[in-house]
């Protein structure tokens, strides 16, 4: 399956970045603006293709350019192509393997009903003929560019007629190989472990087990090296849940390597690279890449952490810690488990999620966890399993939030895909709730009693809610928008949706809570300056500049202090 993933996202910069996923609601399917979220690909109706191959049409590759010094692993290409009866809507579709003709792998299991179509493997990429020249219509010939990356495979380019939805086999190139070695290591993303002086490295190849030997040589740097084993996962058609990952969008994912770097110094440099050691003795490197290992838990440091949402892979995954928390876009398939019954993620039913990225949790199929930064304790929720009071997941949360060493870990963050509480997004506001319903109540209630300070969900928008309105009181209790000091009465809420995947529309109805948003790419920062002041800023990608920001200066007594109902019931201020 192509994967275009879609998380919560934290990355820690000394920082964290933590990263969200996608979402919608039961009796719900979002509706998106620019770009309408719709994935291209999935326009064209590939099972459906006819066979027309002409004689007088044809496509080839003309040149391959050498890869830039940045990414060894992109190659730019030049095809060129003809037909004897050009259309606006003819168009030019990148396959990987170079044969996707396979129809037999193609039928939907258990379905007798399906014939094999004559195409079951939709494109990796596509162009129209007529991009970008302008004289196709009269002359027939075009000229495309198109980038390459390591697909482990072959590729070959075709030619269709009759558009996206009723689409004719024109012509094919012959297949080209471009890159050097296509099982070579790619694309590390490092995570935090399941404490604090464990980073995790996990990368893709074409190599399995019995063909080559994993793992990472890592140091301090400047330092002495050492190698650490990984282990190799990998998943087939058949672990999918539903077409289109068992059918027409399944693609052989290769095979994901995780190692894991123990015995951290803090706040220390390290450099690593990729190994596979082959049977003849050679091996097969990566290049080097850095990392910052993070600070003690607890420890007082200048400490960043970047949380975006809806948004896909990301190279910087490479060198700072990359969190991510599961949305509707990874897990939701009927019938497979998860809390929804909308196939959002496509048949995927998270298994491809589970094994390409690393995070802390017990299971990953259960997709909540905590994680510790400096002075950040994070609760991460599987918004896609139930959250409710007495679910296993609720139990988790209640947990996790109230074991964070407030005197130490002052900043307690909850995150989730689905809002939790007060997103302006549109299809919410007709309906009059502003959040996602289920649980809403009872996390609101966990979220007190521990004194959450910031609540962070995913709406493909940028929204930060009143600070400090509490539903449990139905009014703000703490009035402000840029600076909060002394005892905070409640939690701050925020949206963080514009990652880069697409952009929904807020509603018409203006909230008394909503202090800003903003219908653009950004992310959010917060800064830990120590253990009494904190900052926001939401920074759009478009100039880099910050267009809201709060701070939050409390010391720990205030922390203690009680918030309205939120007392401890044996004690005389309760």
């Amino acid at each position: 399956m192509g994967i275009n993933y879609r998380l919560l996202k934290i990355l820690f910069v000394q920082t964290i970045f933590f990263v969200y996923w996608p979402s919608n609601t039961l009796g719900h399917r979002h509706k998106h603006v620019h770009g309408d979220g719709v994935q291209p690909l999935s326009q064209i109706n590939i099972l459906d293709t006819k066979f027309e191959v002409r004689d007088k049409a044809f496509v080839h590759v003309s040149t391959i350019r050498l890869p830039t010094k940045d990414d060894d692993n992109v190659r730019p290409v030049t095809v060129t192509l003809m037909s004897d009866n050009p259309s606006s809507d003819d168009w030019v579709g990148v396959f990987s393997p170079a044969k996707f003709n396979k129809s037999t792998d193609c039928k939907e299991v258990g379905n007798d009903k399906v014939e094999d179509p004559t195409i079951c493997t939709a494109p990796i990429k596509y162009k129209y003929a007529n991009y970008s020249n302008t004289n196709y219509l009269k002359s027939g010939k075009a000229e495309l560019k198109f980038e390459l990356i390591n697909q482990r495979a072959d590729f070959s380019f075709a030619l269709f007629s009759g558009g996206l939805s009723n689409p004719k086999l024109v012509a094919v190139s012959d297949p080209i190989s471009v890159f050097p070695n296509p099982k070579a290591p790619l694309y590390p993303r490092i995570a935090m472990g399941e404490t604090w002086d464990v980073m995790t490295v996990t990368w893709t190849s074409g190599y399995n087990i019995g063909e080559a030997v994993p793992f990472v040589e890592w140091g301090a740097l400047d330092g002495a090296t050492t190698q650490s084993p990984a282990g190799t996962f990998t998943y087939t058609r058949n672990q999918m849940c539903a077409p289109p990952a068992r059918t027409v969008g399944w693609r052989d994912p290769g095979f994901i390597h995780t190692s894991y770097l123990k015995d951290l110094w803090p706040n220390t440099l390290y450099s690593y690279r990729l190994g596979h050691k082959l049977p003849d003795g050679s091996y097969v490197w990566s290049k080097k890449y850095k990392f910052k290992s993070p600070p003690v838990p607890g420890e007082s440091s200048l400490q960043r952490v970047v949380i975006f949402g809806d948004m896909g892979k990301e190279p910087i995954a490479s060198v700072k810690p990359f969190m991510v928390a599961s949305g509707n876009h990874e897990r939701d398939a009927p019938d497979a488990g998860s809390f929804y019954i909308y196939n959002d993620s496509g048949g995927e039913c998270g298994v491809p999620a589970e094994t390409t990225f690393y995070v802390p949790a017990k299971n990953r199929a259960k997709f909540w966890y905590s994680a510790d930064y400096g002075m950040f304790h994070f609760c991460i929720a599987d918004t896609e399993h139930d959250w409710r009071a007495g679910s296993e997941q609720y139990k988790f949360l209640e947990e996790c939030l109230a074991s964070a060493n407030r005197h130490k870990q002052p900043w307690l963050i909850f995150a989730g895909h689905r809002p939790l509480s007060y997103s302006s997004n549109k299809w919410f506001g007709m309906e009059g709730s502003f959040d996602e319903p289920m649980g809403r109540d009872d996390l609101q209630n966990c979220g007190k009693s521990t004194k959450l300070i910031l609540h962070f969900g995913a709406m493909s928008i940028i929204m930060r809610g009143l600070a400090l309105f509490t539903r449990y009181l139905n009014q703000c209790v703490k009035e402000g928008s840029s600076h909060f000091s002394g005892v905070v009465n409640g939690t701050i809420h925020v949206v963080a949706g514009g990652g880069g995947s697409h952009l929904n529309e807020f509603s018409p109805i203006k909230t008394t809570w909503s202090i800003y948003r903003d219908q653009d790419f950004g992310f959010v920062k917060l800064t830990a300056y120590n253990y009494s002041s904190l900052k926001f800023e939401y920074v759009k990608s478009s100039d880099g500049k910050i267009y809201d920001s709060f701070t939050i200066s409390r010391d720990y007594k205030d922390v203690l202090a009680c918030v309205h109902d939120s007392c401890e019931p044996y004690t005389l201020a309760g």
